[in-house]
């Protein structure tokens, strides 16, 4: 039965029961994945959308109508598709973890099942129950990562991908993937001082507050200095620029500065995952050991003004105590040895046609690597544009996802 007690929204909750590791069938463990389904009186006759969200470790999308209405592309998606809002396991709705599972390497063992890879299965679990014989697939950020798992495996199954700042390198390092984007944030690091002259000073002040130990969040963690330099996760969206910037204009000890500070910082227990088994998404058949503090360059080093983006660092384990729980699973975690997510060959053999909106400055999905793997993909439309940031899907109130799907369809030639 559906829920009409969202304005302009038919949804639908879906709730299955599926292996917890999908690739060993003699282990019993399942958990429970939820989705919901969304759609309008006026397009029961279009076909399936699953949206594939960004993280790793984010729950979908809460849909809503009111104006401006969000996500930002959800009017533009129902005009072509219903829409399949999966809370991708351990998020949301969708058995999410906490810390009661056992010992530390417990834990460990069970956030391993947590990937793209068992993503993908229950796609493709959620399909069959759904009765839907193909659906197509938007991929955002991390979501575009699952996407092109999808497409190693199970390409039969999709009509259409469409990837938002998400096609992943394949055949990369996470250590090249990690310096590819230091380079990145240091040019933008750059581009933000220039735009705002006076901010480094004031950086440079907070910087050294965090140093001493002085600097603390409303709960009374201290923030350290690689914490304070993840602040440069903000100038890999747009609109980011600016909230920083409003940020520095506190003095870092004033309440507002706190409590502001503790918004924006990128990573923290609300969604842990994010933190925990975020390199675990660039890990395409390698073990990662801390690749992003490993990588740091000697810029950085020199330069603690230089802002770090989705850069996650071992020390934040101990800072922060929503994170301190989890810091042996992390530990555990980083010395992991990952299976490989892509199969280049496969890739190559898909039919599924494709775009992908690459952003030419994209802070986080290297565009040099997203061209590459779109080289790969004989149905690929690529889009590279400097219009938008890696939000644009958002950002854009559905002129991204407009423009991917006419590519698709024909309708505009790139």
């Amino acid at each position: 039965m559906s829920d009409t007690s969202i304005p302009g929204l038919l949804t639908d909750d879906v709730r299955l029961t599926v292996p917890l590791d999908h690739f060993d069938d003699s282990d019993p463990r399942t958990i429970e994945i939820y989705a919901r389904l969304v759609s309008t009186w006026h397009n029961q006759d279009k076909p399936w959308l699953v949206f594939l969200q960004g993280g790793p470790g984010c729950e979908s999308p809460r849909p809503t109508l009111v104006d401006p209405g969000f996500p930002g592309w959800l009017r533009r998606a129902l005009d072509d598709y219903r829409l399949v809002l999966l809370d991708q396991r351990g998020t949301g709705l969708s058995s999410p973890v906490s810390e009661s599972v056992g010992s530390a390497a417990d834990q460990a063992e069970y956030l391993t099942h947590l990937r793209a890879d068992e993503i993908v299965e229950d796609c493709e679990d959620l399909r069959r129950h759904l009765g839907v014989e193909q659906w197509a697939a938007l991929g955002q950020s991390f979501g575009g990562f699952t996407m092109l798992r999808y497409l190693s495996v199970h390409s039969q199954s999709l009509l259409a991908g469409y990837f938002t700042g998400g096609l992943s390198a394949v055949g990369r390092s996470t250590d090249e993937i990690y310096t590819t984007c230091y380079h990145t944030m240091r040019a933008k690091s750059e581009q933000y001082y220039r735009r705002f002259p006076g901010d480094r000073d004031r950086m440079r002040a907070v910087l050294d507050l965090a140093a001493s130990g002085e600097l603390r969040a409303p709960n009374g963690d201290p923030v350290g200095p690689s914490r304070v330099r993840s602040l440069g996760h903000l100038l890999g969206g747009s609109g980011g620029a600016e909230k920083l910037h409003y940020l520095l204009e506190y003095e870092p000890t004033s309440r507002c500065f706190r409590y502001d500070l503790a918004d924006l910082l990128p990573f923290g227990g609300r969604n842990v995952l994010y933190t925990v088994i975020h390199e675990s998404s660039y890990a395409d058949g390698v073990t990662t050991n801390w690749a992003a503090a490993r990588c740091l360059p000697q810029a950085f080093l020199d330069d603690p003004t230089l802002l770090t983006g989705e850069h996650v660092m071992p020390e934040w384990f101990d800072e922060d105590s929503s994170l301190q729980p989890w810091k042996d699973v992390a530990q555990i975690i980083a010395e992991h040895p990952w299976p490989t997510l892509y199969d280049a060959d496969a890739l190559a053999a898909s039919q599924v046609p494709c775009a992908a909106a690459i952003y030419h400055d994209d802070a986080y999905v290297p565009r040099e690597y997203s061209l590459q793997t779109a080289a790969l993909l004989p149905g690929m439309r690529p889009w590279v544009t400097s219009q938008y940031e890696h939000n644009g899907s958002n950002a854009s109130g559905g002129g991204v996802l407009d423009r991917l799907i006419k590519l698709v369809h024909g309708d505009i030639v790139r």
